[in-house]
């Protein structure tokens, strides 16, 4: 179950994209692009919409919560942990060059960002399993964790 949301409204909408692409965010227009094709597959909507709501999150998250989330990501590198949440930060991961995470690289940064809404979508999107959660258990209870102990009491600025 989604926690509590609090700030402006934001517009989802369902239509034929017309690309690779199952979503996009307007995070200055306030506004959620979903693909049609994701009304096609159970618990895709829900997944893929929650995934985008947290892009929302993460611009007002705060320079010391996501330097906290990067180190959560660094931990997982560094033990050669495999897999991921979601297909969007997946083959990011699978991409960075070995010296990203300490080099913080635009590639980095993006990884960190889709890692964040993927485990967001993954923790509240009601699925108890798919095909694109990849992660390791040791992860995603380390994932959790960080997940709970900062969202748990206070309503996520959207």
């Amino acid at each position: 179950m989604l926690p509590p949301f609090t700030g402006a409204p934001i517009r989802v909408e369902v239509r034929r994209l017309g690309n690779a692409h199952l979503a996009a965010t307007s995070i200055p227009g306030r506004v959620i692009y979903l693909d049609a094709e994701v009304l096609a597959r159970q618990g895709e909507f829900e997944r893929i919409l929650v995934h985008e709501l947290f892009h929302f999150v993460w611009v007002r998250l705060g320079n010391p919560a996501r330097h906290s989330w990067e180190r959560v990501l660094e931990g997982e590198v560094m033990r050669g942990e495999r897999g991921e949440l979601g297909w969007s930060a997946e083959w990011r991961k699978c991409k960075l060059p070995a010296a990203a995470a300490r080099e913080r690289s635009p590639a980095w940064r993006h990884y960190v960002c889709e890692s964040f809404c993927d485990t967001g979508a993954w923790m509240f999107a009601g699925l108890a399993e798919h095909d694109e959660f990849t992660l390791t258990m040791r992860s995603r209870r380390g994932r959790r964790a960080w997940f709970e102990s900062r969202f748990e009491r206070a309503a996520l600025r959207i």
